[in-house]
């Protein structure tokens, strides 16, 4: 898709020696690098409580789920299929996208002007975030790529000038819509820098527009699905929104930009710089407002920090390019007190990360401890096993008869995931729930007489069952308070629902 004529600046001279010492295989092994990090630490605690909901969507793929788009969904099936329930295997592919991120990163700096010290720190800047996002198979990763993969895709077509890299940005921003809905903000940015800067002259060109039908055609299953489903998806994104508001998540959106980015904070305002300000950046200037409108749209939107975690690669690779320049007009002395001091803000900032939010400490170490201040996902972690151990002893202390017709009904999707991993090892029958997807499979037929109810309070379930036993409670081997011990730590067996179950299945859906 290169144009036969570029009137970009050219980039850095990419010549080397040997293929595996060029610009791109160091960026591959930086990447490689961080998989095989994932590998060695993805099993060292359990599933988390997200990843118990993706991996029971994984085994009824659909063009689309309650809480997400289908593409985290496939990739989870894709890993069932590859690598069994293995947690390491489950969180694979979140891992490589995170790492090609890396890649794409460095690769903007290279398309930018940057030489391969640039390229590095582009690459260097955005490890903590594939450090951090590929630890958990979330649709957080995968928004991530398809976020850094556009940009990418921008900036080879502003540097080209080749209308044709519009089909490109088309069908990333089509497959990153069917990650996760917040690529629509994108979008939107993308619009709005196309219609504030040079670039409007776009408009005019037949590969633009080719560019947004693959992206509706790449979108089409997905919206017909929600069609079907009379947009649930918008129910559920209302509730959750509502549900941040009220708790305070989305009070400190701007200091967590601060917060999140930390020691790269001067790189990507040197970034921001380039594209905006610098007379060498002119040519770019469309993904500076991409940035710029998308902050403000999440503003005014009240999101949440880490929502605008993907826009920093394309400020990284810019900001080093700057950077890069900046320093060659310096005394070599001073620059090479520059360089160290840079490298030093950023191999903190990975090792931060890992120290933080990787499983890498022993549980209930001092380092734990801090951790589990910090990163309240760790402790999401523990605990599934003990909870389908428990509800199995639940099982086994009921008659024959109760057996018989025994339904395991759970709150949350922690719980209704858990049990349909864990369970089969038991003899468990699979767990149903009220939640997102879960409510659309059903209740089962027939439909269970004896529930061991799991997650809800017991003023609740009276409104609901004419008898209800407190039968145990939610743990884990190391003592650690997580949600299901402090929030819902009640089992119950429950008996005579109050009402036929079609009517209460109807109106039990809710969203979490």
């Amino acid at each position: 898709m290169n144009s036969p004529v570029a009137t970009g600046p050219p980039c850095p001279s990419r010549a080397p020696h040997s293929i595996w010492s060029s610009d791109v295989a160091i960026l591959t092994y930086i990447a490689v690098a961080t998989i095989v990090v994932h590998l060695f630490t993805g099993e060292r605690y359990g599933f988390h409580r997200d990843e118990l909901a993706t991996l029971e969507d994984a085994r009824h793929l659909a063009w689309g789920f309650v809480a997400y788009p289908p593409i985290t969904p496939f990739f989870g099936r894709l890993s069932l299929i590859l690598f069994g329930t293995s947690l390491t295997g489950f969180r694979f592919f979140a891992a490589v996208v995170e790492a090609i991120a890396v890649v794409l990163t460095g690769l903007m700096a290279r398309e930018l002007g940057g030489k391969r010290g640039a390229q590095l720190v582009a690459a260097a800047a955005a490890l903590p975030v594939c450090l951090g996002g590929g630890s958990l198979m979330q649709y957080v990763a995968f928004d991530y790529f398809f976020w850094v993969l556009t940009a990418y895709f921008v900036v080879r077509l502003l540097r080209t000038d080749d209308p044709r890299w519009w089909l490109a940005i088309g069908a990333s921003i089509g497959f990153g819509m069917e990650a996760k809905y917040t690529m629509g903000f994108f979008v939107l940015a993308v619009v709005g820098a196309l219609v504030l800067t040079s670039s409007r002259r776009y408009l005019k060109s037949k590969w633009l527009w080719y560019g947004v039908a693959l992206s509706i055609l790449v979108l089409l299953p997905n919206l017909l699905w929600q069609a079907r489903h009379h947009f649930v998806s918008l129910a559920f994104l209302q509730h959750i929104h509502t549900r941040d508001v009220r708790q305070g998540h989305t009070k400190y959106f701007l200091p967590d930009q601060l917060r999140y980015t930390i020691f790269t904070v001067p790189l990507w305002l040197s970034g921001l710089y380039f594209y905006l300000i610098s007379p060498k950046g002119a040519r770019f200037r469309m993904l500076g407002w991409m940035y710029v409108i998308t902050l403000a749209l999440f503003v005014i939107a009240k999101g949440r920090g880490y929502y605008m975690l993907p826009g920093y690669p394309l400020l990284y690779a810019a900001g080093s390019v700057h950077g890069e320049q900046w320093l060659a007009s310096m005394r070599r002395s001073t620059a090479m007190a520059i360089r160290v001091l840079a490298w030093t803000a950023l191999s903190a900032n990975i090792l931060l990360v890992i120290l933080f939010f990787m499983p890498v400490s022993r549980i209930n170490s001092r380092l734990w401890n801090i951790e589990n201040v910090v990163n309240g996902d760790l402790r999401e972690e523990l605990g599934w096993e003990e909870l389908t151990q428990t509800t199995a002893q639940i099982r086994d202390s009921l008659t024959h008869d109760d057996r018989a017709h025994l339904g395991i009904l759970a709150g949350n999707y922690g719980e209704a995931g858990a049990i349909n991993l864990f369970g089969k090892r038991y003899g468990l029958p699979r767990a149903i729930s009220g939640i997102n997807s879960f409510w659309e499979r059903g209740y089962g037929e027939p439909p269970p007489q004896t529930l061991i109810v799991i997650g809800f309070a017991r003023p609740y379930l009276d409104r609901f069952f004419a008898s209800c036993q407190l039968a145990g409670h939610t743990g884990n081997r190391f003592g650690v308070k997580n949600e299901e011990i402090e929030d819902h730590p009640d089992i119950f067996v429950c008996r005579d629902l109050l009402q036929p179950w079609p009517q209460f299945w109807k109106e039990f859906r809710y969203y979490g």
